[in-house]
């Protein structure tokens, strides 16, 4: 494509999208704000107004398929809620627009292999938004696990939590839509268990919990998850919707140990410690950065020289196969074995794409899902 810049309808103008994925638009300059798809029709012509586009530029959900066929896009950001992802994947990639799709990447497997069948047919670059594989302090932690300065790794535990209000679509939505704490925020966990032990796991057991709070009446408050990789090297971690505002992992082999600490957020400057046989800790600062503008960069860079994306379908799938062995295991209390899974590329520091961070603009009907 001799194209300069990749053309996206940003579809869905939720909380993530205004706050974070929008406003990164300055900083990938590769990348062209061209479209917004909402159905609420204020929302529509506030944010538009911000960021300079026209009334034919806006759609709703029921003109979708006349934003995709409008040549006005080469690519959509998809931030829908969870069990939307698969349909409005599938209709981008039929009408031949790439697609870079929030995680988690759907609801289950079949919906997964559903996504990737349709891209890989119409020739459609698929990525999926892990924006930590492109941000400075966790792949230097898999450089680290990597280099072998930790020794053999043996253990991964992890914490990520938040207070989620009681009317937000992540307690309202059912499991069987993806809703819920493990699809939220226990994907980081799993993802970062995966990128810094470079495997797959190969079996899960798990456990739940619920205060008896009326908003976690539809779904688990708290989970706690145990999966074993290759290696006899366990991974363990804990995710909550009702608890005070945690994110952290650590990283621990037979030589050294790695703390990141808030290991997943992206409004806060973030830290490790390392810490290598009897020598002093070692400490280390990360400025808040922009995580979405590198996403829309390097996206648009694969779509520009036609190279498959990392993290994509594949990434995606890898993922919500443990959170359906998670969910699986809470259910019935018993282990769940994994199928092998064959996955080529992981993340690496060569993916690194620094950007300045951006202030967030005035938000148009959509509000944090926490209460802290």
């Amino acid at each position: 494509m001799r194209k300069k810049k990749i053309r996206y309808a940003v579809v869905g103008l939720g909380y993530i999208s205004q706050s974070a994925l929008l406003p990164a638009f300055r900083n990938a300059k590769n990348s062209e704000l061209a479209a917004l798809v909402t159905s609420d029709e204020e929302k529509r012509k506030q944010v538009a107004e911000i960021y300079g586009l026209d009334a034919d530029s806006t759609y709703s959900y029921e003109e979708y398929d006349q934003c995709l066929k409008s040549g006005k896009i080469d690519a959509v950001y998809i931030g829908l809620p969870n069990h939307m992802h698969c349909d409005y994947t599938v209709r981008a990639a039929r009408a031949g627009v790439h697609v870079l799709c929030e995680k988690p990447m759907a609801v289950d497997e079949r919906e997964c292999e559903q996504m990737i069948k349709a891209c890989e047919e119409s020739y459609a670059w698929l990525m999926i938004a892990y924006r930590l594989h492109f941000e400075s302090s966790n792949l230097a932690a898999v450089e680290i696990a990597k280099s072998g300065k930790l020794g053999d790794l043996r253990m991964f535990s992890s914490v990520f939590s938040q207070q989620v209000e009681d009317n937000n679509v992540r307690l309202k939505e059912p499991e069987s839509r993806g809703g819920g704490c493990v699809y939220d925020t226990g994907v980081y966990c799993i993802n970062a268990a995966r990128y810094l032990f470079r495997s797959e796991p190969i079996e899960v057991i798990a456990s739940s919990a619920n205060n008896g709070e009326q908003r976690f009446r539809g779904s688990r408050e708290a989970v706690s998850a145990t999966l074993r990789f290759p290696g006899e090297r366990l991974a363990t971690f804990m995710t909550s919707f009702g608890a005070t505002a945690t994110s952290e992992y650590f990283l621990v082999g037979t030589q050294g140990s790695l703390r990141l600490s808030p290991a997943y957020d992206y409004q806060q400057p973030v830290s490790y410690e390392l810490t290598i046989g009897e020598e002093p800790m070692k400490r280390k600062r990360f400025p808040v950065r922009d995580q979405f503008g590198p996403e829309l960069t390097y996206f648009s860079d694969c779509i520009l020289k036609d190279r498959e994306p990392e993290p994509s379908g594949i990434e995606g799938l890898a993922d919500v196969r443990v959170v359906r062995a998670i969910i699986e295991s809470c259910e019935t209390q018993r282990p769940v074995t994994l199928p092998a899974l064959e996955k080529r590329h992981r993340p690496s520091r060569r993916q690194e794409i620094t950007q300045p961070a951006v202030e967030m603009p005035e938000l148009v009907h959509a509000s944090s899902p926490t209460s802290e």
